[in-house]
């Protein structure tokens, strides 16, 4: 699969003019396209709903754009909700999905009227205490050594989320005793998955998990939620998932196994970010030092604080050298920035084109868990956010910060 750009040199040159690198710029008509893309693949279930992730880009502009399209909000903190509510969502368009905690982010969740999704039943005291018993109410299942998670995920043995199967019924039937009428159910197993049949495990795992909770409880699932976990090609010889396919398969498996056990109809719902942003966002940085030692070394303006998953996760990001893509290569070099660590590099080993100071490169598939992960370490500031308008204008969303604002904490 070629990479390729939604906008033209040109008129990344004219934005370059306004606006001072690094920066990241997200495609709006894409981010659009894609939550359309997804939600055409369910349109066989009438109850059908995404919910975005808004960890994955927490920009008050994209989740309005994304609540424009049709999307809730998948939210795990405080300010996650803040978000959701300033931009219009509340309700069951929020779905509040935490681990360990607190009385005062249950408490928040629902003044809004979110959906509550329990990681675990320890967890129903602190909700009761602090909210009373919401008439929904969700679990998100672990399922231990009976599932395989991917390589981000994990063994979900080892994950700290969710709960074990026994726990699951216990919590489902002691919600209904304290007054919860309607149910959901939800796990999240794999992370950034391209294997349609992986996804579909989950979706399996989940539908005969609801069919023993109703055989054991008499207790019906009204709502499922699949997790997100849809993956990204994030490199030019990825394949990208059909979700056509995905959406089939899933419709397959829910005649299959909830239909003939009297669940028909439930609601199926999901809360994609990655696969949703993460295409369509990129960050735009210039070369400003070339290095050679043991190793050739391309310095540009972004780093780590702009950018961790190529640090944290050894994560491959494909860089565009502006005007230069059709050069070859002139060898092997290490793209990286200006903290004072070893690990703050953005490409490892990448065969690049003969590049200059004032170089400009793109940075591929950014737009999720890339500046929502960004952090301060050696002072660095955390850059501006774009919004790329189908237009080919760019809106500021996001101002860059200042060394003000990284003072304005501080107790002098």
């Amino acid at each position: 699969m070629d990479k390729t750009l939604p906008f033209a040199a040109a008129a990344l040159e004219r934005i370059l003019q306004d606006y001072p690198t690094p920066f990241y710029l997200y495609d709006e008509q894409g981010i659009r396209q894609r939550t359309r893309d997804l939600k055409n693949a369910f349109k066989w279930n009438p109850g059908f709903k995404q919910y975005f992730a808004v960890k994955a880009t927490p920009n008050p502009h994209i989740v309005s754009i994304l609540r424009e399209e049709g999307s809730g909000a998948d939210c795990s903190s405080l300010a996650e909700l803040v978000i959701s509510e300033r931009v219009g969502l509340t309700g069951a368009a929020i779905m509040f999905t935490s681990n360990n905690t607190t009385a005062a982010e249950y408490q928040e969740a629902a003044r809004l009227g979110a959906i509550i999704n329990l990681d675990h039943p320890n967890l129903i005291d602190t909700l009761v205490n602090a909210t009373g018993m919401p008439e929904t109410i969700c679990f998100r299942y672990n399922p231990g050594p009976e599932r395989t998670g991917n390589a981000i995920i994990g063994n979900p043995a080892e994950a700290k989320f969710g709960c074990t199967r026994a726990q699951l019924l216990q919590g489902y039937q002691r919600c209904r005793e304290l007054g919860a009428q309607r149910f959901g159910l939800h796990a999240m197993v794999v992370s950034n998955e391209r294997d349609v049949q992986s996804l579909l495990d989950t979706a399996q795992m989940l539908f005969e998990l609801a069919v023993l909770v109703q055989r054991e409880t008499g207790i019906k699932i009204d709502f499922i939620n699949l997790g997100g976990g849809i993956g990204v090609a994030y490199r030019p010889t990825d394949h990208e998932i059909n979700l056509t396919e995905f959406g089939a398969g899933v419709q397959k498996l829910y005649q299959k196994i909830l239909a003939p056990a009297s669940l028909d109809p439930v609601n199926i719902l999901m809360e994609n970010g990655r696969a949703i942003t993460g295409p369509f966002g990129f960050l735009v940085t210039r070369v400003i030092n070339l290095k050679e030692t043991y190793k050739k070394y391309v310095g540009v303006d972004a780093c780590m604080a702009n950018l961790m998953r190529p640090g944290m996760y050894g994560a491959y990001h494909h860089i565009t050298a502006i005007g230069k893509e059709n050069q070859p290569s002139a060898g092997i070099v290490d793209v990286v920035g200006a903290l004072c660590e070893n690990n703050d590099k953005l490409a490892i080993d990448r065969e690049l084109p003969a590049l200059s100071v004032g170089d400009v490169l793109v940075i591929h598939d950014a737009g999720a868990h890339g500046h929502a992960m960004g952090f301060q370490y050696n002072g660095r500031l955390r850059s501006a956010e774009l919004l790329l308008k189908p237009d080919g204008s760019a809106q500021q969303i996001r101002r860059a910060e200042t060394l003000a604002d990284y003072f304005a904490t501080v107790e002098f």
